[in-house]
């Protein structure tokens, strides 16, 4: 393990709060900000309890632009700069066979988050996976909000962390976000990838076939070309080659990577309550 990644989850020895007791939480009043963060994962992994206990909302309502898709975001500050908190629609892949999908693909691939947190279910940990390694393929800033875990400890499952921070090569923090368990954390490693003091080792699939290595670059070369500043030429090559009709109708109409930044969406209509 890094001396980053030790870095990251050193304060859970700690119990002073030392995070929370400096985080404001500012609800929808976003305004301007230094930092944004994307919050992804499957349905049910307590991304919404995680997004409350960040921003201080407890319900809000708002659509994606020209989608019929709830959306909420917040904001919250700590170490003297401002996060935006963008809730992307729960989804089991970025394989943009539904609107949820592309919707959180489209967001953290061309909306250039500076932090995606991926919440994934300690109970459920081997199929969440699947949503993880895509976007560690999409993106080097993640975090990994190992979540529920009180309850995979209930059913004797054991986690390590550390283990998983090594294998991922991101930052990995345990929580039980209902209780409040692992915020200080998730903050530490937050502020940390978002500043890029923890240097990142994403996992990445690497295929044998040289062949398919070769189109894949071929291919690669040639989008960087035609889009300049796309993020990660090589996934968008490989979702071509396994043709994503999204990603070649963008490709075609010459839209691909339109999404730059959540200051093109139009505003939220939301509503705070308690």
């Amino acid at each position: 393990m890094t001396a980053q990644a030790a870095a990251a989850i050193q304060c859970g020895s700690c119990s002073s709060g030392c995070n929370t007791a400096h985080l404001t939480k500012l609800g929808i009043k976003t305004g301007s900000w230094d930092y944004i963060v994307a919050l992804a994962g499957n349905p049910n992994t307590g991304k919404s309890t995680i997004f409350n206990a960040l921003t201080g909302l407890h319900q809000h309502v708002g659509n994606w632009a020209g989608k019929t898709v709830t959306r909420a975001e917040g904001a919250f500050t700590l170490g003297g700069k401002k996060f935006k908190l963008v809730d992307l629609p729960g989804t089991y892949s970025l394989l943009s066979t539904s609107v949820d999908e592309e919707i959180a693909r489209d967001f953290v691939l061309f909306g250039k988050p500076d932090v995606t947190v991926v919440v994934v279910d300690a109970t459920r940990l081997e199929r969440n996976l699947n949503l993880v390694l895509q976007i560690l393929e999409i993106t080097d800033h993640a975090v990994i909000a190992l979540n529920l875990i009180d309850e995979a400890r209930r059913n004797n499952l054991t986690m390590n962390e550390r283990i998983l921070m090594r294998d991922l090569g991101v930052p990995v923090v345990p929580m039980t976000a209902r209780r409040g368990e692992g915020v200080d954390e998730l903050l530490s490693a937050i502020e940390q990838v978002a500043s890029r003091e923890f240097s990142a080792r994403p996992h990445r699939i690497k295929y044998a076939d040289s062949n398919l290595e070769t189109a894949i670059e071929k291919l690669a070369t040639q989008l960087r070309s035609e889009f300049d500043g796309l993020r990660n030429a090589r996934w968008v090559a490989l979702r071509l080659l396994e043709g994503d009709e999204s990603i070649i109708d963008t490709v075609r109409k010459g839209t691909l990577g339109a999404v730059k930044s959540t200051n093109h969406f139009p505003p939220l209509v939301q509503v705070e309550a308690g």
